[in-house]
């Protein structure tokens, strides 16, 4: 059954979508996501040293990604714990094998999840959508009483929700059901570090 959303939160969600695709240009199709949705340090299962090296991370992994396809292809790139996700589209196949090797070159880092496209550059509108989406499924998780909302990185591409983070086998299920109940979410792919309930109970902090 898909949610309902209230239409306060629904209309932020909306503003936050029209001001990143505010923020898009046709002549840079090449973005770093999760800058602006990011887990608070303070509640970060990650240490602090890893969420800034993540976030170098996806700076320089855009660097080498203009190397293989320049501005021909939208792609996106978000590091969790030192794993790249990367999705979006490339023209050909070719460009998706290049990209996958030359993150995977980076030092430092432990993964990479290509979940690169071959075919046409997402529109605007499609980005803009994914967009609420990803804002609804985070409401969701606030508003989940039994999910620390931070502990969860939320990317969706065409409709496609991937989800990031270090949570338990019991976290990782309740979070992939809630996103499935989405307005508008095509699929959901698990993308987690799973953890043992006895790590979380050592490094989450209290939920009020």
């Amino acid at each position: 059954m898909k949610q309902a959303f209230h239409p306060a939160r629904l209309a932020a969600a909306v503003l936050a979508g029209a001001a990143l695709a505010g923020g898009l240009s046709a002549c840079a199709p090449l973005i770093v996501g999760a800058a602006a949705g990011g887990a608070l340090v303070a509640t970060d299962r990650r240490t602090s040293g890893t969420v800034v090296e993540d976030q170098g991370f996806e700076i320089k992994a855009l660097s080498r990604i203009r190397e293989v396809v320049g501005e021909r292809g939208h792609v996106n790139v978000t590091s969790y714990n030192r794993v790249l996700l990367v999705t979006g589209e490339v023209p050909a196949e070719p460009d998706k094998a290049a990209i996958e090797a030359k993150l995977a070159g980076m030092e430092n880092v432990k993964g990479v999840l290509n979940e690169l496209v071959v075919g046409t550059n997402s529109t605007l509108g499609d980005r803009s959508n994914d967009t609420l989406i990803t804002s609804k499924v985070k409401a969701s998780y606030v508003d989940a009483r039994d999910l620390f909302a931070n502990a969860f990185k939320v990317v969706t591409e065409r409709g496609v929700v991937y989800l990031m983070g270090r949570v338990t086998e019991r976290e990782a299920t309740r979070a992939v059901d809630i996103a499935r109940g989405v307005a508008g979410v095509r699929k959901v792919v698990r993308a987690f570090e799973v953890i043992s309930e006895e790590e979380l109970a050592r490094t989450a902090p209290a939920k009020n």
